[in-house]
């Protein structure tokens, strides 16, 4: 069976389950517990096989034909399945979890374009570490803690996840040019993180 086949299909299914995940997130005031239930969405991608754009564009380089063109769909398809989860969340009527993305979304598109780079690039690190980890570690107790750490310390240290982001302008209906180039910055910053980590362990394993 092809692995990239339906892919669309699969990276609508991600964006739906890490917008689920951020609005469990929004949702409750402790954001240490928040933060280790937001895993839940990582974990139900790496474990069914979804396509999420943090979790492939490490594996960009080598360059394989036509891989970006899934990166492109996945992207795309994050976009459709987190939107909607957002803009449906938007007639639940809990209008303080509206207005704490509102805030959250605020803060983030306050930082200049550096800052948010940087803190984008940090995360697809930590995207990086916790997919590749639950692909090579044998043992599962160890994948599922590899995946939540990722998760609780990306949350933790504000760093820029593009895609969950995404779910913050969604809910808050905070669409605007400023907000797409944050997408873009973030969407960028995720790449180079996360495809710089990856080469680095492909060159380790060569030597």
């Amino acid at each position: 069976m092809n692995e990239h086949k339906n892919v669309m299909l699969k990276a609508i299914m991600a964006g739906l389950f890490i917008g689920i995940a951020g609005l469990i997130f929004l949702s409750v005031e402790n954001k240490v517990i928040g933060s280790v239930l937001f895993s839940f969405g990582l974990l139900m991608v790496v474990s069914k096989g979804y396509y999420l754009y943090t979790g492939k564009v490490g594996y960009l380089l080598p360059y394989e034909k036509g891989y970006l063109l899934i990166l492109g769909k996945t992207l795309l398809g994050n976009f459709i399945g987190i939107t909607t989860v957002g803009l449906l969340f938007r007639f639940s009527g809990m209008t303080e979890v509206i207005v704490q993305a509102n805030e959250i979304f605020n803060l983030k598109i306050g930082n200049l374009w550096y800052e948010t780079l940087v803190l984008a690039i940090l995360c697809g690190m930590m995207m990086y570490i916790g997919v590749q980890s639950y692909k090579v570690m044998k043992i599962d107790l160890l994948k599922v803690l590899m995946v939540m750490m990722a998760v609780i310390i990306f949350i933790l240290a504000k760093f820029e996840h593009s895609v969950a982001n995404m779910l913050y302008i969604a809910v808050g209906n905070t669409w605007s040019w400023k907000a797409l180039l944050y997408v873009f910055i973030w969407v960028i910053g995720n790449g180079i993180g996360s495809i710089v980590l990856n080469l680095v362990e492909v060159r380790l394993i060569k030597e």
